[in-house]
């Protein structure tokens, strides 16, 4: 099923428009140079080790939990200037707790197996996104409002780290509320990505992504609603794993899940090093983890492999950059040449809609008829109703705590409109403290304001506030389940890109605020998906690909997770991405076809 003459001309304008846009916008940021700060190289060999072979480093005593905790520590305190990815720290205490963990093992005696079952993170350091309550620490979602808010209690897969003998480092940064794919706010700013800090680390895991890829942590946990894990881990080069909806605990987190949206949203883990992605589904799945088989050996001879090259020509996403396709397809020829199987290219029509069915199911109320939380009662967070012409009047004189992605969630006009506002609509904002390179503050308000308004009035193109969903976008996200069960079963295997474009610039999103639909899709379908690294481009940024399954099938995906790690080399070094870039290139070079 092509794209209508409508569709046709609603993308061409939509790209004629944006394109323009973004060149005013490129010519505008020609002053900033952030390309020439470069993080500096890991030294020490403790921050290249696997938590898996940390934490048996550390049970037979080769190295103490204090060494550990003590090296990454001083990681953050090296990179985090350049980033801005931690945004609270606990180094005290979670000194201190290594030194615990140091005694309990100097003091055991019923052997290294027992602690392995028991405490199989026993002494690792760990990074938590900053949306998860985390007893003592900030949860401040990036809000002003919420700078004082103090867990008073681990969220239920937190908890389920510690019990296992992680060490929580700190909280990184997050968007606002969690709504955008650029990690940035008000309260504590914007993070960089670490292979190039003049772009986006992603969103709303950003902190995460950015803070793990740079060796500041080794294992991480973030949330994904619209691809708020898989998004970051793409753009900072590692490992991330959305599981099966309903596995783990959503629970303690803010915004909290209201309608729908636990069927959709899903904690998980962000790694370096695909091997801790296993331990860390299992441990945050908790009592639920036997309901992935994630103990099963998985013979990828045996699995019936299928590649999607893109969403079928949505209006409102970007084609996909050839630099992805060319990614995937060396995928599809390794799995050929390597395991002697067959990836079918096959399609999914409906995938061109996948914006609308996003937007349509997050909105839609809960089995019980109760109506997702409304983003004012969000932003306003107890306090009184914010009204968004005001929030952005406010904006403009630089007196709004919001930034204006979360001001353009809001509803005009709240009383003539039963649907509920989009908790996860990527609406994008100059949403930090810096201007658009070159510029001054002063002109930076303008250019913004003049851009946001662009980019709303392309989101009312496609997003109608409507007491009754669509008729036919409903039927299009049941053709598409059902289609996309009947061909994954509990054997199949797709490949998908994980967004369109590569990390992106600073603010660049604004001209793409619907590219998330190539993550989102899958929380609506409730499908488990892992984000595999591919090695770096030309110019030192990460390739990858989505690795989907069918429900339940977390294990399949990351098996495929390991195997992709061993064939394309998986993380790679930000520091050293130069030399690391150079031998994918040339070999790029000579697979262009």
């Amino acid at each position: 099923m092509g794209l209508t003459v409508g569709e046709r001309l609603k993308k061409w304008i939509f790209q004629a428009v944006t394109g323009v846009l973004y060149m005013l916008f490129r010519l505008l940021s020609r002053q900033r140079h952030d390309g020439a700060l470069k993080l500096s190289p890991i030294r020490n060999p403790l921050l290249k080790l696997s938590a898996v072979q940390l934490a048996e480093k550390i049970r037979k005593r080769e190295v103490s939990s204090v060494e550990v905790v003590q090296a990454f520590i001083d990681r953050i305190q090296e990179v985090n200037p350049l980033l801005n990815a931690m945004v609270n720290d606990r180094f005290s205490s979670a000194l201190s707790e290594a030194a615990h963990v140091d005694q309990l093992i100097e003091e055991h005696t019923g052997g290294e197996e027992v602690l392995q079952e028991q405490l199989p993170l026993l002494g690792v350091p760990l990074s938590v996104k900053g949306s998860f309550f985390l007893q003592g620490m900030p949860c401040s979602v990036g809000m002003i409002s919420r700078a004082g808010v103090i867990s008073s209690e681990d969220a239920p897969h937190v908890a389920l780290l510690k019990r296992a003998g992680a060490i929580p480092l700190g909280v990184t940064n997050t968007s606002e509320l969690c709504m955008w794919m650029e990690t940035s706010n008000h309260l504590h700013g914007i993070t960089n990505n670490p292979y190039d800090i003049g772009r986006t680390s992603g969103g709303s895991s950003g902190g995460e992504g950015s803070i793990v890829s740079s060796g500041g942590s080794v294992i991480g946990i973030g949330s994904d609603i619209g691809g708020s894990i898989r998004m970051p881990c793409f753009f900072n080069g590692i490992f991330g794993h959305k599981p099966t909806p309903g596995i783990i605990s959503n629970v303690g987190q803010h915004p909290a899940v209201s309608g729908l949206h636990d069927e959709f949203l899903s904690a998980g883990p962000l790694c370096r090093y695909a091997e801790d992605l296993l331990l860390m589904t299992r441990v945050m799945a908790g009592a639920n983890a036997d309901k992935l088989s994630l103990s099963l050996e998985v013979d990828l001879k045996k699995l019936r492999f299928f590649t999607v090259v893109d969403d079928g020509g949505s209006p409102l996403t970007s084609p996909v950059d050839k630099q992805l396709m060319r990614a995937q397809r060396k995928v599809v020829r390794q799995l050929e040449e390597d395991l002697g199987v067959r990836v079918k290219d096959i399609s999914f029509p409906q995938l061109k809609y996948s914006y609308q069915i996003f937007d349509t199911f997050l909105a839609l109320p809960d089995k019980d008829g109760k109506p997702p939380q409304s983003f004012v009662e969000l932003m306003s967070d107890g306090g009184p109703g914010a009204w968004p012409l005001w929030e952005l009047i406010k904006w403009l004189f630089g007196k709004c705590d919001h930034t204006l992605p979360t001001i353009g969630n809001m509803p005009a006009k709240p009383n003539k409109c039963k649907k509920t506002p989009k908790t996860q609509s990527h609406v994008s904002s100059h949403s930090g403290p810096l201007a658009p390179p070159g510029l001054p503050m002063d002109t930076a308000s303008a250019f913004w304001s003049w851009v946001h308004s662009e980019s709303w009035s392309w989101a009312l193109l496609v997003s109608t506030c409507s007491a009754t969903p669509s008729q036919f976008i409903l039927q299009q996200k049941e053709t598409l389940q059902r289609e996309m069960d009947e061909v994954l079963g509990t054997d199949g295997v797709l490949l998908y890109p994980s967004h369109p474009l590569l990390a992106p610039r600073h603010h660049h999103p604004i001209f793409t605020p619907f590219n998330f639909s190539y993550t989102g899709i899958f929380n609506i379908l409730g499908l488990p998906v892992s984000q595999c690294p591919l090695g770096l481009n030309e110019e030192g940024l990460p390739l990858g690909v989505q690795v989907v399954a069918g429900r339940l099938q977390d294990h399949l995906t990351l098996a495929m997770a390991r195997y992709l790690e061993r064939a394309f080399g998986g993380w790679r070094e930000p520091a050293a991405e130069a030399a690391g870039a150079h031998n994918l290139s040339q070999t790029q070079h000579h697979e262009k076809s």
